[in-house]
């Protein structure tokens, strides 16, 4: 007998550290990427079940949440039902910020809460396909993968967990978005390609050793990269500025509009540097949030 409702919690991200093309441990190819975790951003799902034949879901506008839910129940229930899902989410929409997925996700944990079962990973990430067609993987929140967004599948679990990153925020278009799925994905030349190889290796050893500028090196290399297929205005502005004050890199939203510079939070001068940097950022016209690992306040204005 199942309970009368169930819960669920999804995190935002900042966009990818690495993004693009990468084969599995049978040589073949998949899209794929290595997301930065934002645990501040959350979206938390409420679904209770009633005599209904589908999904009603608040606000209206989460339909794909909606699905996700209907599905999960589909695959996991033992008898047909309905119920009203709730959503709430403090993601901006439209920035590549893991929004949608976080819904989904969070959707489909409220409905295994209610029927009181626990399924696999893969088996959850199956249905956050289904429903939305692509997806992050910010349900892998206690260890680094890198996973094929488009399929749903784990093609390399890292031994550890991304190491502590501080940042800071720039929507380098506030006043447009990007519609993530609808976004046409990434046609890569064979040499770009045959580029995510060796950043593949290095980010593994980044996060083996927890090298925090290693890393930095990386998503540097991913966003230039990704500058060929959906520019950010003035990024070299911004990493400029990250230069001046001792970033590690820039990492950013490969299918939306934010940027952030990377900073080790190790660097006893970083907190200064910071600051510093976000002073230099608005005066050039942006409006930048520094975003700490060890905050649990939130994207903070500065």
């Amino acid at each position: 007998m199942y309970g009368t409702e169930g819960n669920g919690e999804a995190t935002g991200h900042h966009g990818e550290l690495l993004q693009g093309v990468f084969e599995d441990m049978n040589g073949f190819l998949h899209r794929g990427l290595v997301s930065l975790p934002c645990r501040q951003l959350k979206s938390k799902a409420r679904f209770r079940a009633n005599n209904a034949e589908k999904i009603c879901a608040t606000p209206h506008h989460c339909q794909k949440a909606a699905r996700a839910a209907e599905l999960a129940l589909q695959k996991f229930a033992r008898t047909r039902t309905g119920g009203h899902l709730a959503i709430e989410s403090n993601i901006p929409v439209g920035r590549g910020m893991g929004s949608s997925t976080a819904d989904v996700l969070a959707s489909i944990l409220a409905v295994l809460d209610y029927l009181d079962v626990q399924p696999s990973p893969a088996s959850i990430m199956q249905v956050a396909v289904n429903a939305e067609t692509a997806c992050d993987s910010t349900l892998f929140s206690q260890q680094a993968v890198l996973f094929a967004h488009r399929e749903g599948i784990v093609i390399e679990a890292f031994r550890n967990s991304l190491p502590p990153i501080d940042y800071i925020s720039i929507d380098t278009t506030p006043d447009q978005t990007v519609d993530t799925l609808a976004f046409e994905p990434a046609q890569y030349s064979s040499a770009e390609i045959e580029t995510f190889r060796p950043l593949r290796g290095l980010l593994r050893r980044a996060i083996s050793t927890s090298d925090v500028g290693l890393l930095g090196r990386v998503s540097t290399a991913s966003a230039r990269i990704n500058e060929k297929f959906l520019r950010k205005p003035r990024l070299q502005d911004i990493e400029a500025i990250g230069v001046r004050y001792g970033a590690v890199g820039i990492q950013v939203a490969h299918s939306g509009t934010v940027a952030g510079l990377m900073f080790d939070p190790t660097n006893r001068k970083t907190a200064a540097n910071m600051e510093r940097a976000t002073h230099d950022l608005k005066s050039e016209g942006f409006d930048p949030s520094i975003v700490s690992h060890e905050s649990e306040l939130g994207r903070t204005n500065v």
